[in-house]
């Protein structure tokens, strides 16, 4: 059991997890994820948005389930450790850190790029020295600030819906759903499109933080999941009534160019105002998620134990985010991360089908697994339908997880008690 020097405060109610959530998923992703998505599917595309939302839902309900029964920081990482034994908690959590941070540089660099993209390396590191520091000052002060990108961020999706859906460009013949990009397209798109739901992870990860989570993560997952889906849905019809599945696969900018063919150019730099602020939403978020899982691993001595410290007065994880914000600012002032952003899709699709299965393992019942079950294949499948490049350097990340562990535990032992796998 943790010392209660050690543990985090519990501040956060239904309403804070649901907007920390919502941060993480209403972020830069629909900004940019439905042009790639486009592309893949073609008319298929409300059809490859529908398996995202099926596969994240049976994932939101598993991660539910096993975040009332262990209400601790770390999510999946420490559910795969206490049902599945200790290697796969460490697979899932090495997958969540690694393609995370690759996450956090990406978001960082969207920021740079709408706000100022000459010096676009130069803004993403100021982006993330600031929302490290806001980190640091406490959970709440972070919630706070999620609070107000969301609204910004839904203020300006909906101008975007509005303004499509009333403008003369808007065309019901474009919303026909086919599956021009065939059964392949279709579940790329699904893969890219689930990139951008997976922020509800980031509600498990802050177990520990919350009041009440045995009722209150339950609860607060699939509310954040819907209104996510009912976002998304509204933003992909509105923007397909107006460019269609060709304009919107070949968009850089599907949100922007959007307005613009509606007729009101007036609102694109809204649009890339929104699109800045929501990248900022879930740069906050997932380096919040990140540092609680650094801080579950360093505690069962998977990373250096000195990241388990929690500031005395703030409570907060304070050296594992310092960490993950050193990282994420060496990565964001030195490389271009936009193909790491497939990386991060395999390693959250393996982070969640850990979670499924270890969901799998709460009851015998046949209908009970059925859930988890479609859950573990949608993400299996999903993960290996993303680009080939992808799958090679996730897989090749994974693998180099798994020995890294293996040595750990032939030269170190295995260095935590409660990496056991007990309950």
């Amino acid at each position: 059991m943790t010392a209660s020097g050690s543990e985090l405060r519990r501040t956060l109610g239904v309403g804070d997890a649901v907007v920390v959530g919502l941060g993480s998923m209403v972020g830069a992703g629909i900004f940019a994820a439905l042009a790639p998505a486009a592309h893949a599917a073609g008319s298929g595309l409300l059809l490859g948005l529908a398996v995202a939302a099926v596969v994240a839902y049976c994932n939101a309900m598993s991660s539910a389930r096993l975040a009332a029964l262990y209400p601790a920081s770390g999510g999946t990482y420490v559910y795969g450790r206490e049902r599945l034994g200790p290697f796969w908690g460490y697979l899932a959590g090495w997958s969540f850190v690694v393609g995370k941070t690759a996450s956090c540089a990406a978001m960082a660099l969207t920021v740079g790029a709408y706000v100022w993209p000459g010096q676009a390396h130069a803004v993403a590191v100021a982006a993330v020295v600031a929302l490290t520091a806001v980190n640091y000052g406490g959970v709440q002060k972070s919630a706070w600030l999620t609070r107000v990108i969301v609204a910004l961020v839904l203020a300006v999706l909906a101008s975007v819906v509005v303004v499509c859906l009333v403008s003369g460009e808007s065309d019901a013949a474009r919303l026909r759903i086919g599956a021009s990009g065939g059964v392949d397209g279709v579940l790329q798109a699904a893969g890219l499109l689930f990139f951008a739901f997976a922020g509800y992870a980031r509600i498990a990860t802050l177990g520990e933080e919350v009041r009440d989570p045995a009722r209150t993560v339950p609860r607060a997952i699939p509310l954040a999941l819907g209104i996510a889906l009912v976002v998304y849905a509204c933003v992909a019809v509105a923007v397909l009534s107006v460019l269609g599945v060709g304009g919107l696969g070949s968009a850089t900018a599907p949100l922007a160019d959007a307005v613009r063919a509606a007729g009101v150019p007036g609102l694109v730099p809204v649009v890339r105002v929104g699109a800045a602020v929501a990248a900022l939403g879930s740069l906050l978020a997932l380096i919040l998620g990140v540092s609680r899982t650094t801080l579950a691993m360093a505690r069962d001595r998977h990373l250096p134990v000195a990241l388990a410290a929690v500031h005395p007065r703030f409570r907060v994880p304070h050296r594992a985010e310092l960490a993950v914000g050193t990282v994420v600012a060496l990565l964001a002032a030195t490389v271009d991360v936009r193909g790491a952003i497939g990386f991060s899709s395999f390693g959250v699709l393996a982070y969640y089908a850990v979670a499924n299965a270890s969901a799998w393992t709460l009851d015998s019942s046949s209908v009970a697994r059925v859930v988890p079950a479609v859950g573990l294949v949608g993400c299996v499948v999903l993960a290996f339908a993303l680009p080939g490049g992808s799958v090679a350097v996730g897989a090749g990340v994974l693998a180099v997880g798994a020995v890294a562990y293996g040595v750990r535990r032939r030269w170190g032992g295995n260095g935590s008690a409660s990496g056991a796998g007990g309950a």
